[in-house]
C-alpha cells in the first residue's frame, strides 16, 4: 500500500495488479473504498474521487452508500428507460380498442415505420427533440402535407402518453402551437386541394341508363351508391341484416361508419326495386358479394367506370353530384342534405341539440334524387 495523503492509497497486488483504494472512518468504523484501476484513473483523477469522498464524510454521509444509491438509481433508469418504437408500440395496444375501423389502426403503424422509425425509433424517448421531430416530418411536409400533419400529431400523441408513463420529461417537441408552427408552414399553404371529379347532375339521368345495361354486380353497386350517396366502404360493406325492404330502409352499424355513429338511409323506391332483382341472402351475408363469402372489392366499381370510359369522374364523386344537385335545384334545407352524406355536425352546440337524424324529410329527398336521376321530369320539394 503506497499512501498519497487525504485518504488515498495505491495499491499493489501480489500478481502486479494495482488499483486506487481511498481509507476512511466513519462514526467509530474503518472502511475501504476502492476507487477504480490505476491502468484507467490517473493519480490527479483518483485525487478527485478522494477529494468527493472526505467532502461525503464531512457531511457524515458514506461515500460507499452514496455510490451504492447512485448506482441503484442509474440501474432504475435504465429499466425504465424505452425506445420511441416501443412507446409508440404500447400506446397502439392500449388505444386501438377505440379507434373507429381497422383502416385506422393500420395507417399508425405503417406511417411511423415509413417515416420515424428510419430516423429515431430505436433512440430512447427521452433523446427524442425537436430537431429528430423535424427531421421525419420536413422532408413530407410539402409534397405529402395530409400524410405529414397526421405523422406529426401521432408522435405528440406518442411522446405525450411517454410523459404520462414517466418515460420522459419536458416540454412535447412535436406540439404545433407556439412551436413547430414557428418552423413550418401552414398545411393550408402547402396542400393542394384536389377535389373527387364529379359527374353534373344534368348528365346523371343519361348515366343511369347506360349503367342499367350492365348486368355485372359492380354496376348495381354503383347504381345502388348513387340512389343512396353512400361512400364506397358502407356500399361493399352493406349485408342483408342490415336492410329492411318493408320498411325502406338500410341500417348501417356505427362500426362501419366514418363517424362512427350509426345512420339509417331512406330507400327510394328505385333503391328497393333494385335489391329485389338481386339474389338475396341466400346468395351470402353481403349484399354486392365477391365471391369466396367476402364482399365485392372496394375497386370494382372504379374499374367499371374505366370500362364505360368515364375516366373523368371517381365513384366518391357521385356525392359531390348530389350534393351540387340538392343546393342548386331544391330548397331542401343544408342540414337534411348533410346529414343524407353521414356528415358529422361540425358546430358542438347544434350537434348538442340535434338528437333526431331527420329520418323522414330525407326520404323525400332521396325519393327526389331517384327521379332526377332515373329521368323522371317532376320539380322536386
Amino acid at each position: 500500500m503506497y499512501g498519497d495523503g487525504g485518504g488515498l492509497w495505491l495499491q499493489v497486488s501480489g500478481a502486479g495488479a494495482k488499483s486506487w483504494i481511498f481509507r476512511f472512518t466513519l462514526n467509530g468504523r474503518s472502511r475501504e473504498m476502492g476507487l477504480g484501476s490505476f491502468s484507467t484513473f490517473t493519480l490527479a483523477e483518483a485525487r478527485e474521487k478522494a477529494l468527493a469522498c472526505r467532502k461525503l464524510c464531512a457531511e457524515g454521509i458514506d461515500p460507499i452508500q452514496a455510490r451504492q444509491v447512485r448506482r441503484g438509481e442509474a440501474q432504475l433508469e435504465a429499466a425504465k428507460a424505452m425506445t420511441f418504437r416501443e412507446c409508440a408500440l404500447a400506446y397502439i395496444e392500449s388505444h386501438k380498442a377505440g379507434w373507429r375501423n381497422a383502416r385506422h389502426a393500420s395507417q399508425w403503424p405503417t406511417t411511423l415505420e415509413g417515416y420515424v422509425y428510419p430516423v429515431f425509433g430505436d433512440l430512447p424517448v427521452q433523446a427524442v427533440d425537436t430537431g429528430l421531430v423535424m427531421k421525419a416530418i420536413e422532408p413530407i411536409w410539402a409534397t405529402k402535407s395530409e400524410t405529414a400533419s397526421r405523422l406529426r400529431g401521432r408522435i405528440e400523441s406518442v411522446l405525450d402518453w411517454a410523459t404520462t408513463r414517466g418515460y420522459r420529461r419536458g416540454e412535447n417537441p412535436a406540439r404545433w402551437k407556439g412551436h413547430l408552427q414557428n418552423l413550418l408552414p401552414k398545411r393550408s399553404k402547402v396542400q393542394r386541394v384536389t377535389h373527387h371529379a364529379a359527374l353534373p347532375y344534368s348528365e346523371m339521368a343519361s348515366f343511369m341508363a347506360e349503367l342499367q345495361t350492365r348486368e355485372a354486380v359492380a354496376a348495381r353497386a354503383l347504381e345502388f351508391t348513387i340512389l343512396t350517396a353512400a361512400r364506397t366502404g358502407e356500399i361493399m360493406g352493406a349485408r342483408w341484416v342490415e336492410i329492411n325492404l318493408s320498411a325502406a330502409m338500410w341500417t348501417i352499424p356505427a362500426e362501419r361508419m366514418k363517424g362512427g355513429r350509426e345512420h339509417r338511409v331512406p330507400l327510394s323506391a328505385a333503391a328497393v326495386d333494385l335489391l329485389k332483382v338481386l339474389p338475396g341472402s341466400s346468395a351470402g351475408e353481403f349484399v354486392f358479394p365477391g365471391g369466396r363469402s367476402k364482399p365485392l372489392p372496394k375497386t370494382s366499381m372504379l374499374e367499371l367506370l374505366k370500362q364505360v370510359q368515364r375516366l373523368d369522374v371517381t365513384v366518391h364523386g357521385f356525392r359531390s353530384t348530389f350534393r351540387d344537385w340538392a343546393a342548386e335545384t331544391t330548397s331542401f334545407p343544408s342540414d337534411v342534405v348533410e346529414m343524407a352524406l353521414a356528415h358529422a355536425v361540425s358546430d358542438k352546440v347544434e350537434a348538442a341539440y340535434r338528437r333526431g337524424d331527420l329520418f323522414a324529410k330525407r326520404r323525400e329527398l332521396m325519393d327526389a334524387w331517384a327521379q332526377m336521376v332515373g329521368g323522371i321530369d317532376e320539380q322536386p320539394a
